[in-house]
């Protein structure tokens, strides 16, 4: 089955951290991504430009209207996503689990909806 992991965290604290902690992080994104490409888990996965350049998008009495920014004032911003193929449930979430982003955010599982 194929899962979606999308990682949420504080956008404004990773701002703020030190260069050497976020050489940290992303050496360890890394040392996750080849992992799960090994293992043949991966899919496809990306990180996300910060929330400032979003745009949301809604459909109102058939006119499309547009607003800067995500679609909901939250604390933690959703920063990213891993695609991968997984047997099941379980297995999605102890992939999850070793994404970096979980120490400080949380990881959302959520199988794909096969059409």
């Amino acid at each position: 089955m194929t899962y979606l992991l999308t990682i949420y965290g504080n956008e404004a604290a990773s701002a703020q951290a030190a260069p050497e902690d976020m050489k940290a992080m992303m050496a360890a994104y890394y040392a996750f991504t080849t992992e799960i490409k090994e293992k043949g888990v991966y899919i496809n996965g990306n990180a996300l430009q910060p929330t400032a350049t979003a745009t949301t998008v809604r459909v109102r009495d058939g006119k499309t209207v547009t607003t800067d920014g995500p679609f909901a004032e939250t604390k933690e911003q959703l920063g990213g996503y891993y695609l991968v193929k997984c047997e099941n449930l379980d297995e999605a979430i102890g992939w999850a689990a070793k994404i970096p982003g979980a120490i400080h955010g949380s990881i959302e599982v959520r199988p794909v909806w096969s059409m």
